[in-house]
Order: C-alpha cells, then structure tokens, then sequence
C-alpha cells in the first residue's frame, strides 16, 4: 500500500492560477524521492497539500490510503503528526533552546516529559548536535540551524517526512550532509519526498525523480535512468 497518492491532481488559486495540473503519482513506504522543476513549477504547492496548509481543487490526495478531504477540524493535527515538515527558513523559535525547538512537537501531543526527553536526545544525537541541546537557534550556524529544523521534523517519528528547498541557503558540503540525513531516514521507516532544483544534487543521490513543468508532471524518473 503506497504511503502516498496523489490522483488527478489540480489546484486553482484565486485569480486562476492553476499551480498543479492532473498530478499523479504514489509514494511506497520506505523511500525517498525528489520531485524538482523551474521556479514556480508548483513544488511547493504539492508539499503543502500532502500537509493540509492548501486543499485540492480536484483530485484526491491520499495519505495511508486515506483521502485528506476528509481530514477537517481537530483530525488536521493528528494528520500533521504524521506528516514532519523541513522548511528551507528553518523556523525555528530563536528564544528557544535547541532542546524546545526539537521538543515542541512531542509537548504538543502530550508526551510524557521522561518520553520527551528521551526521543530529543536521541534525534539530537543523530544530527550530529547532542552537544548542542542548550544553545539558542541564533548561536547557530545555518547548517546547524537546518539540522535543529530536520530533528524537529522527525522526533514524533513521522511515516512521511517533506522538505522544500531544504539545502537552498547551504553552500555544497553542507548540502550533500544533509542529504545524507534524508537518506538515512528511510531505513528507520520514514518516506521522504525533497523539493529541490539543485539538479546536480538531485542527479547525484540517485533517487526517483519527479519533474514538474508549469504545474504539470512531465517525468517520472527511475534512479537507474538519471544518468541519461
């Protein structure tokens, strides 16, 4: 059963923008994929319909099998703890130490506080920052600060992890470490899909390959086949 399903679909803004366009695709539990286009290709429309921030105008986004038209009112939070989100601006709470940022999802469900501090720990000290749990997000490196972002996302231990554009403001070494995160994901039963049009990251990490085109998707591209 795919993880995730996108039928048929479209979105239409106000305005009449359509950003996405008869979308289809699946996503298997356990795997990483990239999806990638021009600026404004509707890339990060797509990721904010499989988090519920934007709805469908047709079609059905599924999640576990699931249609999210029918997630409304207080079962959209339960959706999103699903559902771990890496934005490329981090936002994280700079007068929050690492620890609260990373925290903030498990305090939302409730966790048990032992439970909390636990799972933090643990998340903290496979990015690499377990030594860094009482600094503030503003004393901070970006890559740094990515990495608080991407242990955030992942501490509730989410099926579906996205990040949009996750390494945009990095430079090369600290993009491909963090892609070497992402990657290490899935083999602790997290799928992740990654915006990104930094093609010549995306070619080198040898996963499938989404191609959007004015909102369209216009390839669907196996690892084996990205050397052509």
């Amino acid at each position: 059963m795919p993880i995730l399903r996108f039928d048929n679909v479209s979105k239409r803004y106000p305005g009449g923008h359509e950003a996405l366009t008869d979308v289809s695709f699946a996503v298997e539990p356990g795997e990483m994929l990239f999806v990638t286009g021009h600026s404004g290709a509707g890339k990060s429309t797509l990721l904010r319909l499989i988090h519920l921030s934007e709805r469908p105008s047709r079609g059905a986004v599924l999640v576990e099998e699931r249609n999210l038209a029918k997630v409304r009112g207080r079962r959209v939070p339960l959706h999103r703890r699903k559902v771990g989100v890496v934005f490329q601006d981090h936002r994280l709470l700079m007068d929050r130490s690492v620890f609260e940022n990373v925290a903030l999802p498990l305090v939302i469900a409730g966790t048990p506080r032992a439970e909390i501090g636990k799972r933090v720990r643990v998340v903290l000290e496979k990015v690499g920052l377990a030594d860094r749990e009482r600094a503030r997000p503003i004393e901070l490196s970006s890559g740094e600060q990515q990495r608080v972002g991407i242990a955030r996302a992942v501490v509730s231990q989410p099926l579906l992890l996205v990040a949009d554009e996750p390494t945009g403001n990095l430079d090369p070494q600290l993009a491909a470490e963090i892609m070497q995160l992402f990657a290490s994901l899935p083999a602790q039963g997290t799928s992740v899909l990654v915006a990104s049009h930094d093609l010549h990251l995306v070619k080198r990490m040898r996963r499938r390959v989404l191609v959007l085109d004015h909102g369209r998707l216009v390839d669907d591209i196996a690892p084996e086949d990205l050397a052509a």
